[in-house]
């Protein structure tokens, strides 16, 4: 789970896409991609759509080859509306190790930017340090304890 909230945030489509079947499905909002190439090309355009985008992923509960996670981001427009956004996501994984399908159900809180909490995480994307990287994912609990109540689907 981890390696998938950094990878994110890296907002890298082509390294992100490399994680995922070549015929994997996603449903993400409203929109659905059938393959890699279409996963690829919906992540450039939701990560420069949505600037400065930092995510945290909690694990929610797995077994065998399934794993539900839920999440929160923070990312502003071109006009520097800021958001928060919390959802779940429902993974299941193929024999391979890579992701075969992700369904994602996502709600939008528009926030202030003075409400914005994330800007360390944009920190992280800009290091290639691993130490650093383990101090972002520490830190991610600190966060996370700290947002709603201890819960990220839970504006504060």
């Amino acid at each position: 789970m981890r390696l998938a909230e950094d990878g994110w945030n890296t907002r890298d489509a082509a390294k992100v896409a490399t994680a995922y079947t070549l015929d994997t499905k996603w449903r993400n909002r409203a929109a659905f991609v059938t393959n890699r190439a279409e996963a690829q090309k919906f992540l450039a355009a939701k990560w420069t759509r949505e600037i400065d985008y930092g995510l945290i992923k909690e694990l929610w509960a797995f077994t065998e080859n399934r794993i539900a996670v839920r999440h929160a981001y923070e990312w502003h427009d071109d006009s520097g509306n800021w958001f928060r956004s919390y959802g779940n996501e429902s993974w299941e994984f193929a024999k391979n190790g890579l992701m075969q399908d992700r369904y994602a159900s996502i709600n939008d809180l528009p926030i202030a930017e003075t409400d914005h909490k994330f800007y360390w995480l944009r920190a992280a994307c800009q290091t290639t340090t691993r130490d650093f990287l383990n101090w972002v994912c520490e830190r991610a609990s600190i966060v996370t304890s700290s947002i709603g109540n201890g819960r990220l689907d839970t504006p504060k």
